[in-house]
């Protein structure tokens, strides 16, 4: 896929390092920047790119734009609030990648009355994610 998005999704993380090599080993996103301060324990802003796509992924910290939105992590929250889904050509061998790696598939690979197949998996702190052979772009 060589589209470049103007929609790049951005997640908040307690533990944002480990959010990044979870991200990297279990669904195979590749660091394309990460920016901390002398505290590594902390991601100010991190670009992580799969199949050329980007997220955004950063530390749960306390600013002022984090008040004003009143964003909450997944876990902060309870709940999900929204999910991403990328398309993916090896369904089922994607999802062993993810549930070695530790994710939690909560919907193994399955066959989709619309097309395509697909798994869903959350990542440590509750993010749900979608993998799937389905591209809505594909016509």
């Amino acid at each position: 896929m060589t589209v470049r998005p103007a929609l790049i999704p951005v997640l908040r993380y307690a533990d944002a390092p480990h959010a990044i090599d979870f991200l990297c080993a279990a669904f195979g996103f590749v660091r394309h920047a990460v920016y901390s301060d002398a505290d590594t324990s902390r991601v100010d802003h991190a670009e992580l790119v799969w199949a050329g796509q980007m997220i955004l992924v950063s530390s749960a910290i306390d600013t002022p734009f984090a008040q004003a939105a009143r964003m909450r992590t997944a876990a902060e929250a309870g709940c999900v609030t929204q999910s991403l889904y990328l398309v993916v050509d090896d369904v089922d061998g994607h999802a062993a990648t993810a549930a070695a790696a530790g994710a939690e598939v909560f919907l193994p690979p399955e066959d989709q009355p619309y097309g395509g197949r697909s798994y869903s998996a959350r990542d440590p702190e509750g993010n749900a994610w979608t993998f799937g052979s389905y591209d809505p772009y594909a016509g």
